[in-house]
Parts: C-alpha cells; structure tokens; sequence
C-alpha cells in the first residue's frame, strides 16, 4: 500500500513596502534632500520649505495627504507660474 501524500505548508512571502520620500529637491535652489514638509492637521495646511535658500510654500491637505501630494502641488504652481510668464529675450 502506498504512503499518504502530505500538503507541503506554503510558507507566505511578505513584500517590502517601500516608504514613501519624505525630503526632496528643492526647485529653486537644486539642493537634494533640502526641503521638507510640515504638516498642521488641525487647521488643515502643509508647508513645505528649503532648509538651503529658505523658499516656502503653504497648501490646503485633507486626511489623506502625504508629503509628497505638497511636494507635488509646490511643483505644479512653480510651473503655472513659469508658464504664465512671457520669454523675453
């Protein structure tokens, strides 16, 4: 008679989540790692600033916010700002 065949465990596999980036590069300046963000959940408002050039920006956040949607925001109105100017030449 033959034996039972046993069911291997599986052994589970847990991935890395990766963090999301909490310093970035400043626009302005070009420094890496020189801006950061602060957060005042009460009020609702981040500010992100460089700690290089000392350049500021302040935006509206929900619950959900991290740093990096304020890092995004300061970018897109850098560049609406930029876009809005005429080249001279």
């Amino acid at each position: 008679m033959g034996r039972k065949k046993s069911k291997r465990k599986v052994q589970k596999t847990t991935r890395k989540l990766q963090t999301l980036q909490t310093l970035f590069e400043c626009p302005f300046c070009n420094h890496e790692s020189s801006c950061d963000v602060k957060f005042d959940r009460k009020k609702q408002r981040a500010q992100i600033f460089c700690r290089i050039c000392s350049e500021t920006y302040e935006t509206d956040v929900n619950y959900l916010s991290e740093a990096i949607d304020v890092y995004n925001a300061w970018i897109d109105a850098c560049e609406d700002v930029n876009k809005n100017q005429p080249i001279v030449a």
